[in-house]
């Protein structure tokens, strides 16, 4: 790759004893090869989005791959002009991905993974269910052609969404995708244990969909929301500009911005509701803060 920045994405279902011993040395591997982003682990595993120099991440993997249960770790690697992070965090959380059901065996159920090449087919198939797994503002910038939108605000709200909706006698084959495979990971096997027979997911998301079909062969239609400074990625996986909200950081549309609720740097239709006395001092201070950086 031609560009300066490295980003690796990856996670891994597998079971981890001591997460908080192995935040310090993932902390201290990080930082000696000049690595920003955010590492998240828990007793299921780990999911992190890294970047830095490609030696650097070699190292992080090399050392990571030894780990019990790391071994088929796989990282997919993208490029940016600018570091899409500003430090390094390495978290432990109850779960890597917060989905908020209990007893998941995620290696053992997990759905079928299917290749970006047989995508297309499978949810063309009219005995084919297409679920779109992410946010509501996720789903609004860009989607599948004909997938649903649970119209979830998280992804803990997903499996309220499955149990109103779908139904493992009727819903014989489910699809689903999300921006870089694990909420489909966790959704699909948590499916499987409910009962639904055959359960489909993107291998490797969005991510890995954009990077390998051509966008005039793709039925990817819109832009695609990360969690990182980059914001959206088109088709190209280029960064699209799409403004952000810098009190609550969702993505904004032309209507978002139009809107009354919408003053720059303070308040969005998305954090209107939380905006308090004091967080709008705060908010504004932080403002004239950076303001006074710029000069």
């Amino acid at each position: 790759m031609s560009k300066a920045v490295h980003i690796a994405t990856f996670y891994r279902f597998t079971a981890i004893e001591r997460p908080g011993e192995l935040r310090a040395r993932l902390q201290r591997l990080c930082q000696e090869n000049d690595l920003l982003g955010t590492i998240l682990l828990a007793s299921e595993g780990i999911n992190a989005t890294v970047c830095g120099s490609r030696e650097g991440l070699e190292k992080l993997f090399a050392w990571l791959q030894t780990q019990p249960g790391m071994a088929a770790l796989k990282p997919r690697y993208s490029s940016a002009d600018n570091p899409p992070f500003k430090r390094m965090l390495v978290k432990v959380r109850r779960e890597i991905v917060s989905f908020g059901q209990d007893r998941i065996d995620v290696p053992a159920n997990t759905g079928e993974h299917v290749p970006p090449d047989r995508w297309d087919a499978l949810i063309r198939r009219q005995d084919v269910r297409l679920i779109d797994t992410r946010n509501d503002y996720e789903v609004g910038l860009g989607r599948f052609t004909g997938a649903e939108d649970p119209n979830t605000r998280n992804f803990r709200d997903f499996a309220e969404y499955v149990e109103r909706e779908l139904d493992p006698q009727r819903d014989r084959h489910v699809a689903m995708y999300c921006t870089g495979g694990i909420r489909c990971e966790k959704a699909s096997a948590w499916l499987r244990q409910q009962g639904f027979e055959h359960v489909y997911q993107l291998d490797g998301g969005i991510l890995n969909y954009l990077q390998q079909v051509p966008s005039e062969q793709s039925s990817w239609q819109g832009e695609c929301f990360i969690f990182d400074d980059r914001v959206c990625l088109d088709h190209q996986l280029q960064p699209t500009a799409r403004p952000i909200c810098y009190a609550c950081r969702m993505p904004l549309s032309a209507g978002d911005m139009a809107s009354p609720h919408y003053q720059a740097d303070i308040s969005c239709p998305h954090c209107i509701d939380q905006l308090t006395p004091e967080r709008e001092a705060s908010l504004r201070e932080r403002a004239r803060q950076l303001r006074l950086r710029a000069r």
